[in-house]
């Protein structure tokens, strides 16, 4: 049986991790007490259910500080649980709540909605340790659709997941970062104009990087440093450590880096690569696009625009 656990803030995006489960064929339940996990998984696994997911959050109240306890319980009789926690920076969070009007479960009475965010993250800060994080500030809706189906389809293994995460450091580092280097002392190819386009995976490059002997060194600094403490992480039970790789843009060195890193861990542990800022311009140059298209559209029926503009950011 292979149960996923969706926790974490308000407005982080569990309501799209929960749906592309649904859509990979888990039985999924929303809002679950977490009082409740044993006796459900208990029916659903006599009801011959393989593939569950259940989120439990801050909308479960009290019953939500017993959840670290049920997931202890559960890791002996599942042989695959994953705990996935998705949060936001406060300013994104605000933002999102501000666009979708609706109200955050802990902003009642005389409680700001500033003052319901901070509660909440202090109330969740025991279960954001429980699992693989991740920070939603900055993503596009399909950047996490993406990540998550890439997590589900991950073997299930008993050791820990090691992540290296590429980010620009203009658009802060991430929250769901647990060691954090930066390489914006390097060399930086954005300033060939040959190479300003591309990323730290395309071959032009990987190949002006690969001769300058402090990125060797800077390479070299950085996988002694994690082959050193990998052990001490492992014997704290974690089951996931996300590696950030920052430099100004996370467009070349950051990614190059984060992908010659995960080439070196590939065949002692588990590794997944993301590329934070790169699925940032991605998405947006795919919004761009549509947004073109869909005013062209609108320009060669005479008006209209925008209103299908409208619908095509829907």
């Amino acid at each position: 049986m292979q149960i996923v656990l969706i926790s974490g803030l308000s407005g982080s995006g569990k309501s799209i991790a929960l749906n592309v489960l649904e859509d990979a064929g888990y039985y999924v339940v929303d809002n679950l007490p977490a009082a409740l996990l044993p006796q459900l998984v208990a029916h659903l696994r006599g009801a011959g259910w393989r593939r569950v997911a259940v989120a439990v959050d801050m909308r479960s109240g009290a019953s939500i500080a017993a959840l670290p306890q049920q997931v202890e319980a559960l890791r002996a009789t599942v042989r695959d649980l994953r705990v996935i926690f998705l949060e936001a920076r406060d300013d994104a969070l605000i933002a999102r709540f501000s666009e979708t009007r609706r109200r955050h479960p802990l902003a009642i009475d005389d409680v700001s909605l500033e003052e319901a965010i901070q509660r909440e993250r202090d109330a969740l800060e025991p279960i954001a340790a429980l699992g693989h994080r991740i920070d939603t500030s900055e993503l596009h809706p399909n950047t996490l659709r993406a990540w998550v189906k890439d997590f589900i389809q991950m073997s299930a293994g008993e050791g820990m997941t090691l992540m290296f995460e590429s980010f620009g450091f203009k658009y802060g580092i991430p929250l769901d970062a647990d060691l954090v280097f930066d390489v914006r002392c390097l060399p930086n190819p954005y300033y060939d104009p040959r190479l300003r386009p591309l990323t730290g995976r395309d071959q032009p490059v990987v190949d002006f990087l690969e001769r300058l002997p402090e990125v060797e060194r800077m390479a070299g600094d950085i996988r002694r440093f994690i082959a050193d403490w990998l052990p001490a992480y492992m014997r704290d039970n974690r089951s996931y450590l996300t590696v950030a790789i920052g430099c100004t843009g996370g467009q070349h060195r950051s990614v190059y880096l984060a992908e010659w890193l995960a080439v070196q861990f590939r065949d002692q542990v588990d590794v997944l690569v993301r590329h934070r800022s790169a699925a940032r311009r991605a998405a947006d140059r795919a919004a761009g696009s549509v947004h073109d298209a869909a005013s062209g559209a609108g320009d060669a029926r005479g008006g209209g625009a925008a209103g299908t503009v409208r619908g095509a950011s829907v």
